[in-house]
């Protein structure tokens, strides 16, 4: 009979570590007995599971190929992968699904495949950085197929497919974004905020839409960020506030910030009613779309609630906070990142600096 069973030990970084030992027995005496460690529990549960399975029925272990449909639909139906995967993310597979590209078997997926299925969304009007979110997403689902759902995939074709479709400019990475809005926008976004808020005074809930600007800003918080902070996390003597789960590409969970309310983003806070655990207890896409009618009914253009987030990193740097202290307060691990794509600074700002 098999089993397995998970240790978790800490190494000297702090960083956790899990390891599957699985073990075979034969009348209460071990006779087999294999061990691998994992970064995440659920992928250490996920192989013993696997392992599991397969030394007891050992033809349980060969391989099958399925079309891609079959196994977009079993990581959907997966909720320690589905669960944990984000909104564009869950989008962009649910549309592949419903693509022509999802009746090709998993182990036979070519080049040409990817090609005919790139053309076909440039054709509906998808452009090349859109188009790349469809080949990356694909091939983040296909290199589970093995491990997570014993199913074959060429996954490794995607090693010679994506220079190929770079070659043909039917995929290519995001531009990057420089937009900051200017005081003239801000100004009459502010006033267009607040007769939005006024209007919406009876009988619905009162979303303060310029508090929340102003401390997006102050804070260079993302929306969702603002919307989560809880009063039992603030703390007034240090005039900071605890940011939990905050996003990180190498850590999905658990990545919990001391962050400072810097300038007039801890007064905003303080005077927020406290009618909720919530600081600001409102649903985040509420406030955007707030933001995005106002914004569209000025005609201001190119404008996303996400590069007020730019807009407060940038006015850091121009008061002279050095990019590790910036980074204290957008929550950026890689300072590259931090300075190429959150960062536009104002050249005549500089001739406000003293030599």
């Amino acid at each position: 009979m098999a089993s397995f069973s998970i240790k978790k030990r800490t190494l000297k970084s702090g960083e956790s570590r899990f390891t599957v030992d699985v073990v075979v027995k034969n009348r209460s005496v071990i006779i087999h007995r294999e061990s691998k460690t994992f970064r995440k529990k659920e992928h250490a549960r996920t192989y013993g599971t696997k392992r599991v399975r397969e030394l007891e029925d050992p033809y349980s272990a060969m391989q099958k190929s399925v079309p891609l449909s079959v196994l977009l639909d079993k990581f959907m139906e997966e909720p320690d992968l589905w669960d944990k995967t984000g909104r564009t993310k869950q989008y962009v597979i649910r549309m592949l699904r419903d693509c022509d590209i999802a009746k090709v078997e998993s182990d036979k997926l070519r080049t040409s495949d990817l090609i005919e299925h790139c053309k076909n969304r440039k054709a509906a009007g998808a452009g090349g950085a859109t188009i790349y979110h469809d080949i990356a997403y694909l091939r983040s689902v296909m290199k589970k197929a093995n491990p997570v759902f014993n199913i074959s995939a060429n996954f490794n074709v995607f090693e010679e497919a994506v220079p190929v479709l770079v070659d043909m400019g039917l995929v290519c990475k995001s531009q990057k974004r420089t937009r900051r809005p200017t005081g003239e926008e801000l100004e009459a976004l502010k006033q267009g905020l607040i007769e939005r808020q006024n209007a919406r005074a009876n009988g619905q809930a009162r979303i303060p839409f310029v508090d929340i600007l102003e401390f997006s800003i102050l804070t260079c918080m993302r929306i969702g960020e603002v919307c989560s902070l809880r009063w039992e996390d603030i703390n007034e003597e240090h005039r900071t506030v605890v940011v939990r789960d905050r996003k990180d590409p190498r850590k999905k969970q658990g990545n919990h910030m001391m962050v400072p309310l810097l300038g007039e983003s801890f007064d905003i806070a303080m005077t927020q009613p406290k009618r909720s655990e919530l600081i600001f207890p409102f649903n985040s896409r509420s406030v955007t779309a707030g933001f995005q009618r106002v914004r569209n009914k000025l005609g201001i253009e190119n404008l996303r609630y996400h590069d007020l987030r730019r807009e407060g990193a940038s006015r850091l740097f121009e008061k002279g906070y050095s990019i590790e202290e910036v980074a204290l307060v957008t929550g950026h691990r890689n300072l590259n990142i931090l300075w190429q794509v959150y960062t536009q600074l104002y050249p005549h700002k500089l001739h406000a600096k003293t030599f």
